[in-house]
């Protein structure tokens, strides 16, 4: 496990959604035998051959973020991106890596061959790079998900410099359209249209019917702002009473949409959610019901909280927090997935309160002790981010 740390910082919805083929049969007994050190062997999949998907449930996830596409990207030709992108994905398979979440559409943006969204600002090449890293990671039989930013949008000097015809700058000039809002210095989706949830669930279209990505994922991106004034309009237009109810149905009815488009692409694709792992602030500051998400197959086929916390955070520690998202999935087909903070080893996490804020520091660790204890638990997997 201390290696694939190393590793990771180089780069560091329709009723009957989930199809239980897609995964480990649910009465088969559980895992419980490992190799001291690594993680959960891959459980039986769907045949890998044509296009047919690859998923796991008991998932060795890795997200592959934006962010550091600047380094194995920017000022590369399509050749050197697939070197890039080959030796990475070849040292995660050593380590028992079988899913990667691929940033495709990051800030309203597109890392891969869009006729809806811009070019996403690292990619200065000529080049596709969702078809290179779907290619790379089927060829070792690494599981690839498409990952969605569904709201988060452009800054505003981004947006200024775009194409006039680009559908979310159009909104934004349209006198008569407030589907997108500033907060900040960067434009959002609001997800209370539903011409916001058609776009996002088109985006998710537009990538299932050009790449043989296995399946979609989203994180925790919902709402930008608990500030009333956000969409006091339309919170006032809709006629409901609660403010906090009603965007968690605005969330909800996005989520649902998107997994609806993943599922109408064929039972073998699967839909992921990765909200935070803080239960409370999921309701509290952006409006996610994952109680309803992670209870029922309706709404995803995995769920990916982020339990980016440490033994001794004061709020969340790991250990109850943990339990807390089994419970939440108890007696659920949806498939529990655990987000580990492999960034944190080694700094300072100065929100964890006084006896939690060094605790990364002192002990490097942590990150082994959190997945032996998600083997013990019934949660079907892990996923690490840097």
């Amino acid at each position: 496990m201390k290696k694939i740390l190393l590793i990771a910082a180089l780069p560091l919805l329709l009723t009957g959604c989930t199809s239980p083929s897609l995964f480990r049969d649910t009465d088969s007994p559980a895992v419980t035998s490992y190799v001291q050190g690594n993680p959960f062997p891959p459980s039986e999949t769907l045949a890998v051959t044509g296009e047919t998907p690859l998923n796991f449930r008991n998932q060795v996830g890795v997200w592959l973020p934006y962010m550091h596409f600047e380094d194995y990207m920017s000022g590369k030709t399509a050749d050197e991106f697939r070197q890039a992108v080959h030796s990475m994905l070849d040292d995660y398979k050593a380590q028992d890596v079988n899913t990667v979440y691929f940033h495709a559409h990051p800030c309203g943006d597109a890392y891969y061959d869009s006729d809806i969204f811009p070019k996403g600002v690292y990619l200065d090449g000529d080049y596709d790079p969702l078809a290179i890293v779907t290619e790379e990671a089927h060829s070792i039989g690494i599981s690839l998900h498409a990952w969605i930013n569904p709201l988060r949008c452009q800054t505003q000097e981004q947006m200024d410099s775009l194409p006039d015809d680009f559908i979310i700058k159009k909104w934004l000039y349209d006198p008569e359209c407030s589907c997108v809002k500033l907060v900040g210095s960067r434009y959002y989706l609001d997800p209370a249209y539903t011409e916001v949830t058609e776009l996002v669930c088109r985006c998710a279209e537009e990538i299932l019917e050009k790449y043989p990505v296995d399946g979609i994922h989203i994180d925790d991106y919902f709402y930008p702002s608990t500030d009333p004034e956000f969409d006091r309009t339309e919170f006032e237009r809709s006629g409901s009473a609660d403010l906090s109810l009603w965007r968690q149905e605005n969330c909800t009815r996005l989520v649902k949409s998107l997994c609806d488009t993943v599922k109408i692409h064929g039972d073998g694709f699967v839909f992921g959610i990765s909200p935070q792992g803080n239960i409370s602030a999921d309701y509290e500051t952006q409006y996610a019901d994952v109680r309803l998400w992670s209870g029922s197959k309706d709404y995803c086929d995995y769920i990916v909280p982020q339990i980016y916390f440490g033994f001794k955070n004061a709020a969340c520690p790991f250990e109850a927090t943990l339990k807390q998202w089994e419970e939440l999935t108890s007696g659920s087909e949806v498939s529990l997935i655990i987000g580990l903070a492999a960034y944190k080893t080694g700094k300072e996490d100065k929100w964890a309160g006084v006896a939690g804020q060094d605790e990364w520091i002192n002990d490097p660790d942590i990150i082994s002790r959190q997945t032996e204890l998600v083997k013990q638990s019934s949660a079907d997997g892990y996923a690490l981010y840097y």
